[in-house]
């Protein structure tokens, strides 16, 4: 698998590559100069759990505002600059598009501000800044073309005697990104950061990445995602847990499966099943949890789960691997579904 041979990178306090768990990432969307309200949503992503978080820095009040900010925080910090080589200084992470920052003097500046500090250098490049003769190369913008840029900027640095680098590929387009992996993974040692750049909304955003992610993931490569949504960026750490878990590559945290609704069903299922789906979301465990709205198949379509619960007419089942375990008042459901997960281990 190719994030198992990939060169292992220490941000901040945290590492990627080498086989080491993929990470996840995140971007404020607070003006990076308010430093409460950037501070307040990285604690608050750091909570739902966010390994990783990268702040815009346009200006030098922001570049200012990011040393107070990293005081505050426990996560690697990444500071995103595009053409003002001189704000790359104070975070564990430097993130830069080369091609925005400019000749290769300004590139060098850079470099030599991320090698006398042992920042590692994030080199991304989207398909939508694909250098003109690139695009007329290729016919259009193409995976291969995202994946020359790439390597010819990634090629520089290391000429410049620099190799302490992160590697991104963006396309908001699923095929061509999966595509441009595929192709560029192979061919670096360097650890790779996938996601589907301007995904869209939390509903189109959430399908393109889980289809992107999981082509891209699941054939080992990827040692830290992100997935991008317009939207609260705590959406963004609920779904790449959930799409790491669904791959088998993050374990902890509660999985909760519900049942389709049906002519059977007299319970509210989609309230009580999302009622469940918050109520899990701060208890540490690494199991299953079944929501089904029927008491007559709900046992045994729960089976498979490790606790369940099936709702009727004013009643409820708590279910313990497919079997009834205690019948309560439909009021009583959520309350003793709680009690019992709070209590597990002592089981």
């Amino acid at each position: 698998m190719y994030r198992e041979h990939t060169k292992v990178v220490k941000i901040g306090n945290r590492v990627i590559g080498g086989g080491n768990p993929i990470l996840i990432q995140s971007m404020t969307n607070t003006k990076t100069e308010d430093v409460r309200a950037t501070v307040a949503q990285i604690q608050a992503l750091t909570a739902a759990g966010c390994d990783i978080i990268r702040c815009a820095v346009p200006t030098q009040e922001a570049a200012s505002a990011l040393k107070e900010i990293k005081k505050q925080i426990t996560i690697p910090l990444v500071a995103d600059i595009h053409f003002d080589y001189k704000l790359a200084i104070g975070a564990d992470k430097i993130r830069i598009n080369p091609g925005n920052i400019g000749s290769r003097e300004r590139v060098q500046a850079v470099v030599d501000a991320a090698k006398e500090r042992q920042v590692p250098i994030r080199v991304g490049v989207n398909s939508g800044s694909l250098e003109k003769d690139l695009v007329k190369k290729y016919g259009g913008v193409t995976a291969e073309g995202i994946v020359e840029s790439a390597l010819d900027k990634v090629h520089m640095i290391e000429d410049m005697g620099y190799d302490n680098l992160v590697i991104s590929i963006k396309s908001s387009d699923v095929l061509m990104c999966a595509k441009g992996h595929e192709l560029i993974a192979p061919k670096t040692g360097h650890p790779l950061h996938v996601g589907i750049t301007e995904s869209g909304t939390v509903l189109s955003g959430n399908i393109k990445s889980a289809v992107g992610l999981g082509i891209i993931l699941s054939q080992g490569i990827g040692d830290t995602i992100r997935v991008s949504l317009t939207g609260d960026p705590l959406e963004e750490i609920k779904s790449a847990k959930l799409i790491l878990k669904t791959l088998g590559l993050r374990k902890g945290g509660i999985e909760v499966v519900s049942c389709p609704t049906c002519g059977r069903t007299r319970i509210d299922l989609i309230g009580l099943a999302n009622q469940v789906e918050n109520m899990v979301a701060d208890i540490p465990l690494d199991i299953k949890v079944a929501v089904m709205g029927c008491v007559v198949n709900g046992p045994g379509e729960a089976k498979e789960a490790d606790i369940g619960i099936a709702g009727g007419i004013g009643e409820g089942l708590i279910i313990k691997h497919g079997e009834v375990y205690k019948k309560v008042p439909e009021s009583e459901l959520l309350e003793s579904l709680r009690y019992e997960l709070l209590h597990w281990n002592e089981n």
